[in-house]
């Protein structure tokens, strides 16, 4: 462990020091840049709790990867992470270079194949999240959007509610391109 280079610990606790180290330096990451990091709300969010939990596991059980190397690799997955969100807050071009834009799959209680196509998508994997989301018929269905995070939203009623414009805002339509 680079961090105590003079003193020689048995395995076991340096591995229960490293996880100890590692947890803390997350804790802290976590308090200076905010819950977002461990968000689902992007594509990039969700990889970087990935990437996160992989360097995590990585410098708690590795012989070759030392805490100090593990908390700078950490640290810099949280600023890379930063930087993108404020970029991507802040100019629009940034935004639609990193980020997908959400798709719509069905809507008024008509499947849309072309998109379901373009999104790799099946009808068996949109009927069984329809279920998930307990619709009881098709009618139903306002709109099923795939997520930038890969999740799939479905807005449903059971009266003739019109869906609020705003909810479709950032939603491409493929029939729109």
């Amino acid at each position: 462990m680079i961090l105590f280079s003079d003193i020689q610990f048995h395995p076991l606790s340096e591995v229960g020091l490293n996880a100890l180290g590692i947890f803390v330096i997350l804790i802290a990451y976590t308090r200076i840049l905010g819950l977002r990091s461990f968000s689902k709300m992007s594509s990039i969010d969700f990889a970087m709790t990935i990437a996160v939990g992989s360097l995590l596991a990585t410098t708690v059980i590795s012989k070759t990867t030392s805490l100090l190397t593990g908390m700078v690799a950490i640290g810099s997955l949280f600023l890379i992470q930063g930087f993108l969100a404020l970029l991507r807050s802040r100019t629009k071009w940034a935004s639609k270079v990193i980020e997908n834009e959400p798709l719509l799959l069905m809507t008024d209680g008509e499947i849309l194949y072309d998109a379901l196509k373009h999104a790799r998508v099946t009808k068996a994997d949109l009927i069984a999240k329809l279920r998930e989301s307990n619709v009881l018929k098709m009618e139903q269905v306002r709109a099923v959007v795939l997520e930038t995070t890969g999740d799939i939203s479905v807005l449903h009623t059971g009266s003739d509610t019109q869906l609020e414009a705003i909810l479709l805002d950032s939603v491409r339509r493929l029939d729109d391109e």
